[in-house]
């Protein structure tokens, strides 16, 4: 009897782990959805709701730059009207064996195309995106 309870025990253990990590991969999908979504209607507001508190931030091959969210908000406002989107698609999706997740695509504009490097980071139990790169074909 005393086997018995320490198997369902055991078993009770690794149930709750498949469905923490199943749970934590759904979460990390999720937040790249949502951005692809933002991006692929240009929403610099649905965008900013995935930011960090500080964000980098390269256009055009230029600079980085690091912003506060809500800077960052306004720089990607400026960008998405200066280069409304036409299409926004994700190429490759991965994560460092230090938790940060990346996916990389292609945003497509009436003026051009762009290589687009996302990464986060999870902070407070949520991916956030930590840099943003934006670099014209």
């Amino acid at each position: 009897m005393k086997n018995i309870k320490q198997i369902a025990v055991v078993f009770s253990l690794l149930l709750m782990a498949v469905f923490f990590t199943a749970g934590s991969a759904a979460a990390q999908g999720d937040a790249m959805g949502g951005v692809k979504s933002a991006i692929k209607v240009g929403s610099s507001k649905d965008l900013a709701r995935n930011f960090s508190s500080v964000v980098e931030i390269t256009l055009d091959g230029g600079e980085a730059t690091n912003y506060s969210s809500t800077q960052a908000e306004f720089v990607m406002k400026n960008f998405f009207s200066k280069n409304p989107p036409v299409d926004f698609s994700y190429s490759h999706q991965g994560a460092s064996d230090k938790g940060q997740r990346y996916a990389i695509g292609t945003y497509t504009s009436k003026s051009g195309s762009y290589t687009v490097l996302v990464r986060m980071k999870e902070s407070g139990g949520k991916y956030l995106i930590q840099s943003m790169n934006f670099i014209k074909d």
